[in-house]
């Protein structure tokens, strides 16, 4: 029994030897793969911080060192304080807007037919760069009509309601019985008189820019009981040229010119003047003295200052939300896709309607994404600069100015190298947290 014990034992297939590497150990073979990593992300990414840091803390030479004083700065300082405060506003407004009009956009996407080609469009703009987008809203912006689209939207609305003057520019001219009034109004010396026509000429406004219902002014006709009168655009003067004080045939009308009859301050009866310039006024005119009110000449509305102090930021939240918002839209669609639709069907059967489905079962189940999105748009909008540097004008960049467009006013253009770091750490300081909820949030949908 011993000797088929031993035939056994010496039958036994021997442990398998471990195979050894061509270039060594495994963890050679890893160090080896990730060293060429570790070399570049040592040289881009750790040497740069720990530099800045360093930096931070000496003075503007570099020579010195400088303590808190650079830091210290950063609540002092009037730029970085305006710079801080946008920050929160960029932080607070355009991650929350970008991820709503996503979150909308996706929903609504489901439901439309053309769904794809939309989510094209609205997500089009994340493959422009920064710069570019810059530019195409610093025209956007502009405060002419004739070229910001913003502006040309807003005073075709405005106008809709009120109308604009056609005669901003008009006054009278020599000889006139016409005297300015306080408030940019024109008023007749003497009274008039029924049956007897008034003549009220004005110069001031190009041919090209009178009313499209002007018409060749004429004398107007006495009328009894009644004080008639042509108001016109009194252009052409000189011996042998025209007769100044009268209608010529060359010369038009102020069509719709309002005028008014005012007596002891109280305004009696007024009218409109016609194509040709012509008006007429009831009996209650008669002994009253004839006003064209401030009305009449009051500026055209020239839309909103996008780009002044007060709006400057908003307008450029806007710029950043129509480049994010088809970035929030792909991203909530794509965990859109994942949601279960039994969940959404047995809501519709217990009797919810389609905002109590959207409110109560959509956004909770996407409430994952959602925070991901939010947190990711947050991280980007404290580094923002781009945008701010193109679109805001100079005189009021300092008004939209932003914690990374100071780092490099104080790094680059008031050589102040010092408190340029420490805006670079403070960065990052408000960069980590918001990281690290990020890598935790994501960490833990890993595991479920």
């Amino acid at each position: 029994m011993a000797s088929n014990t031993a035939a056994g034992a010496a039958k036994a297939p021997a442990p398998p030897r471990s195979r050894g590497s061509v270039t060594g150990t495994r963890r050679t073979v890893a160090a080896l793969f990730l060293l060429p990593a570790l070399v570049l992300l040592g040289a881009l990414v750790v040497y740069p911080i720990g530099y800045s840091v360093v930096r931070s803390f000496s003075d503007q030479s570099g020579d010195g060192f400088a303590g808190l004083d650079n830091y210290r700065a950063l609540f002092t300082d009037d730029g970085i304080r305006t710079a801080l405060k946008n920050n929160v506003i960029w932080v607070v407004f355009a991650p929350t807007v970008a991820t709503a009009l996503g979150l909308v956009f996706a929903v609504l996407t489901e439901r439309v037919r053309w769904g794809t080609a939309f989510k094209l469009v609205v997500f089009m703009p994340m493959a422009i760069s920064m710069l570019a987008a810059g530019i195409i809203f610093r025209l956007v912006y502009d405060q002419d009509p004739d070229k910001g689209v913003a502006n040309a939207v807003w005073v075709g609305v405005h106008d809709t309601f009120a109308q604009a003057s056609a005669f901003p520019k008009a006054h009278p001219g020599r000889q006139s019985p016409l005297e300015p009034e306080k408030g940019g109004a024109f008023i007749t010396e003497e009274p008039v008189r029924a049956g007897d026509p008034v003549a009220l000429p004005l110069v001031g406004v190009a041919p090209d820019q009178m009313p499209d219902g002007a018409r060749k002014a004429v004398q107007a006709r006495p009328e009894p009981g009644r004080v008639t009168g042509t108001t016109w655009q009194d252009f052409t003067r000189g011996k042998g040229v025209g007769t100044l004080g009268a209608p010529d045939p060359s010369e038009l009308g102020y069509a719709g010119m309002r005028i008014e009859a005012v007596k002891d301050g109280e305004v009696v009866a007024s009218t409109k003047a016609a194509g040709d310039g012509t008006f007429t006024l009831p009996e209650e005119a008669d002994g009253a003295r004839l006003r064209l009110p401030a009305s009449n000449f009051a500026a055209p509305y020239n839309g909103l200052d996008w780009l002044g102090p007060s709006l400057v930021t908003p307008a450029i939240i806007g710029s950043y939300i129509w480049m994010w918002a088809g970035f929030a839209m792909v991203l909530i669609a794509a965990g859109l896709a994942g949601v279960p639709r039994e969940l959404l069907e047995a809501a519709r059967v217990d009797g919810a309607n389609e905002w109590q489905v959207f409110r109560r079962v959509t956004v909770p189940l996407l409430a994952p994404v959602l925070a991901v999105v939010v947190v990711t748009l947050m991280i980007n909008v404290l580094k923002v600069f781009d945008l701010v540097f193109i679109i805001a004008p100079g005189s009021s960049q300092d008004d939209a100015n932003v914690l990374a467009l100071e780092l490099y006013r104080k790094g680059f253009s008031e050589d102040q190298p010092g408190i340029a770091s420490a805006i670079a750490v403070f960065l990052l300081l408000l960069v980590i947290p918001v990281m690290w909820f990020n890598i935790r949030r994501l960490r833990r949908e890993v595991r479920r």
